[in-house]
């Protein structure tokens, strides 16, 4: 099989993170933080080393205010019903996701807390002012992708930070389709809170995510329990992690998305980056000539746009296109992506798309027997 699903998530996984997996099933079998015994004392450690290699990672000075979650999605429920607890208003992107856009519906499903700033496609100034334009008196929160998972295109984070900084207004960044490709720097990119999902270009395990905090800005709690910390007060603890970690965590999974922050660290971002981005080029070069096929997106340059691709055969919906790849053997993700904004902003709301994305493991052979696959698959259809 030939996967080309990265972007839902990466796989194969690393065996680094998969030996990491195995080693933390068999030696951190107890409760980290909720025993007075050696085996809880080193779960402690293992689990805190992650946090420490989380906040090197991506620029956090203080380990602590890494709080792991299940995924990206709960990561930006917890900010957005966090700030959000006593009401406001919201400035987003128009191509966030539904881990952004139902959290706000489900706040207020009647009228809309939010406004929109459009991204502007060619030119990073001008999404920027349009976030300053959408910018209001009851904003209490701004929030945007760091690269869309429809289209690539990478939103100017620092700067938009920097907007919310000179406001005073937390910023919030979803580093879904970023994390690992892109390099991040909480302090210098002015981040208030990074939502990050470990399970893809991170390649650590699925149901392992991270709610980085710059600390500036307390949340409202999300969910309550035990933390093995002030256990005779019924209120939860104020402080980080505890405060928005409770229950037992994944222990084992912790230790996978360590070991494959680690592994993406060896390798460099950078690098990592610009292989992907070497084949998604070739690609785009490839597809445009083939006829009935549909892109659309300007030509992916290196630092304007992440490693998806998507498009559309002519007359034929995206399901049908991939469910003819995948007879192929060639799996991808059709569809709206969980990204209805994405969509309506292009027009391709009816349709969906079909969406490639390679990992650091694709090579340039595999892309080529992907053309020739997909040119095949564009001939079946059109045929049809």
């Amino acid at each position: 099989m030939y996967y080309w699903d990265n972007a839902a998530t990466t796989w194969p996984k690393p065996r680094p993170v998969r030996e990491a997996m195995g080693e933390a099933l068999k030696r951190y079998g107890a409760n980290p933080g909720r025993g007075g015994h050696k085996l809880a004392y080193v779960t402690s450690e293992a689990v805190f080393r992650a946090r420490e290699t989380a906040a090197n990672f991506f620029g956090l000075s203080t380990p602590d205010q890494v709080v792991f979650t299940l995924n990206c999605t709960m990561s930006m429920n917890m900010v957005i019903k966090g700030i959000l607890f006593s009401g406001g208003r919201v400035v987003i992107s128009d191509l966030e996701h539904n881990a952004v856009l139902r959290p706000l519906h489900a706040l207020s499903p009647y009228r809309p807390i939010y406004d929109m700033a459009q991204v502007d496609m060619k030119d990073p100034g001008k999404t920027v002012e349009n976030f300053k334009r959408a910018i209001t008196p009851q904003t209490k929160l701004i929030i945007c992708n760091h690269a869309s998972n429809v289209w690539g295109v990478i939103q100017p984070i620092r700067e938009i930070g920097a907007l919310a900084r000179e406001r005073g207004i937390p910023f919030a960044v979803d580093a879904a389709q970023s994390a690992g490709l892109l390099p991040i720097d909480m302090e210098k990119d002015n981040i208030d809170f990074l939502c990050v999902a470990g399970h893809k270009g991170l390649y650590g395990p699925m149901g392992t995510g991270m709610l980085l905090t710059s600390g500036r800005y307390p949340l409202s709690t999300l969910i309550e329990g035990g933390t093995g910390s002030h256990s005779l007060d019924p209120n939860q603890p104020d402080t980080l992690p505890d405060r928005l970690e409770s229950g037992t965590p994944n222990t084992s999974g912790i230790c996978g998305l360590k070991a494959g922050m680690e592994w993406v660290s060896r390798r460099g971002v950078a690098t990592v980056y610009r292989h992907e981005m070497n084949i998604i080029q070739y690609l785009y070069h490839s597809l445009v000539k083939i006829p009935g096929i549909r892109l659309y997106t300007p030509f992916p340059k290196e630092g304007r746009y992440a490693p998806v691709l998507s498009f559309t055969v002519d007359r034929s919906p995206s399901e049908k296109t991939a469910a003819l790849l995948n007879e192929s053997g060639v799996a991808v993700r059709a569809g709206l992506h969980c990204a209805p904004l994405a969509h309506q902003k292009i027009g391709t709301e009816n349709t969906g798309t079909v969406r490639l994305a390679p990992s650091a493991f694709t090579g340039m052979d595999e892309a080529e027997k992907i053309v020739k696959i997909i040119r095949q698959t564009v001939q079946k259809s059109l045929q049809r």
